[in-house]
């Protein structure tokens, strides 16, 4: 038996060394502790592919309608006002989807595959003519805003500033349980700012998002204002930060684990495998809070209804039950459609494939210069959050290839 293995089990998501690392943790948590109780914070917490997955499709037991957050301001029954529909329960939370699909449509989506190439190639041809660079701050961080922005019609101008905001929002200050002044400050201009746009597309369509979210309708029944704010604010803290970790943590492991690397590297048709055992391995969404509605049973522990349960969905893709040898980075192994990535049932992520679209095509546009790169660990910086893991500072150094693949 380790020495670490003797000592306490202990698990909090605001704990920056579990930022670090929080595997060994979680490996702890399914052997040890499946169902664990933090009664210091508030909560308890299922860690095995097989709670968490029943979990997400047992939305009457484990209620969405306080929202998806720990955080004591973000948690309660006006989660929904920034959350969206993550933070409703069925049958509101899929009179809105069905709502928001309306605008929000997979051929829209799809559309836009050009325009993400050409953001990609935009961001990364004078990184790569540098040779050293920030990965995050100089493509990572800008390509999931920008492709968001495009979507939604922000003016580029703006565009800077409120990826700014939403990496604000994100953060999470050493031993502050709750959404920092910071973070509350930046979530306040964010909804302002997308008030402000939607009442100029009220008064002037465009093509947008924001113009067809105007427009959505099934049969007489339309978003509200606040609801569309919502759904905007949602889509770039959510949609944005998550796409800009997996960007992230997809370079970093490639760095860690070159033959790996090198399957994508010598043939791009597998760059999507790349990003699939990313979203497994070491996916940005970590975990999501759910409420009991009822008492609940797990291993001979009641989880007492009203109790705040978080869904260790990092914990969950690398459950040996279910994953052979699920601590070994390997491209190109078998999901079966069991990543817990995305969530699973009534609240499957409505943007997963946008963010597969991004992130294979920059990472296709990655390899296909490419000829090696190093990372620089000793410079490398964590993002700090609760529930997003992923880096806020990748420097990076790339080796072109002399012709292009």
């Amino acid at each position: 038996m380790t020495e670490t293995s003797l000592e306490p089990l202990t698990f909090s998501p605001y704990d920056y060394k579990i930022h670090e690392d929080p595997y060994p943790t979680y490996q702890r948590l399914r052997d040890e502790a499946p169902v664990y109780h933090n009664p210091e914070i508030g909560f308890w917490a299922l860690s095995r592919h097989v709670d968490v997955m029943a979990g997400f499709k047992d939305g009457q037991r484990l209620s969405s309608a306080n929202g998806v957050s720990l955080d004591p301001s973000a948690y309660g029954p006006q989660a929904h006002k920034v959350m969206s529909f993550l933070a409703l329960d069925d049958p509101r939370h899929q009179r809105m989807r069905r709502l928001v699909s309306r605008g929000f449509t997979p051929r829209r989506v799809q559309e836009l595959e050009g325009r993400i190439l050409e953001l990609t190639r935009q961001y990364l041809d004078p990184a790569l003519a540098e040779g050293e660079f920030d990965f995050i701050s100089e493509v990572a961080g800008k390509l999931p805003m920008d492709v968001i922005s495009e979507l939604m019609g922000v003016p580029e101008a703006d565009r800077a500033e409120l990826r700014r905001l939403a990496d604000l929002v994100m953060h999470r200050e050493e031993g502050i349980l709750d959404v920092p002044v910071p973070a509350m400050e930046a979530s306040l201009y964010l909804v302002g700012y997308y008030a402000d746009m939607l009442a100029e597309r009220r008064k002037s369509r465009t093509e947008d998002l924001t113009s067809a979210l105007l427009d959505a309708e099934i049969d007489g029944d339309r978003l509200t204002d606040d609801e569309i704010i919502a759904f905007m604010f949602l889509m770039v803290v959510a949609g944005n930060e998550t796409t800009t970790k997996l960007l992230g943590n997809a370079l970093f492991l490639g760095a860690q684990n070159p033959v790996e690397l090198a399957k994508p590297f010598g043939d791009l048709s597998r760059v999507p495998e790349w990003t699939e055992e990313t979203l497994r391995y070491d996916t940005s969404s970590q975990m999501l809070a759910r409420t009991a509605t009822v008492d609940l049973s797990y291993y001979g522990h009641t989880v007492p209804a009203g109790a705040r349960v978080l869904l260790l969905v990092g914990s969950a893709n690398r459950d040996s039950a279910v994953f052979d040898d699920a601590d070994t980075f390997r491209i190109g192994r078998e999901h079966d459609n069991n990543l817990a990535s995305f969530g699973g049932g009534t609240h499957f992520c409505l943007g997963a494939h946008l963010a597969r679209l991004e992130t294979n095509i920059a990472l296709t546009e990655l390899a296909r210069r490419v000829e090696s790169y190093e990372v620089d660990e000793t410079r490398s910086h964590r993002v700090h959050s609760s529930n997003v893991r992923g880096f806020d500072s990748l420097p990076v150094k790339m080796q072109l290839r002399r012709a292009q693949l």
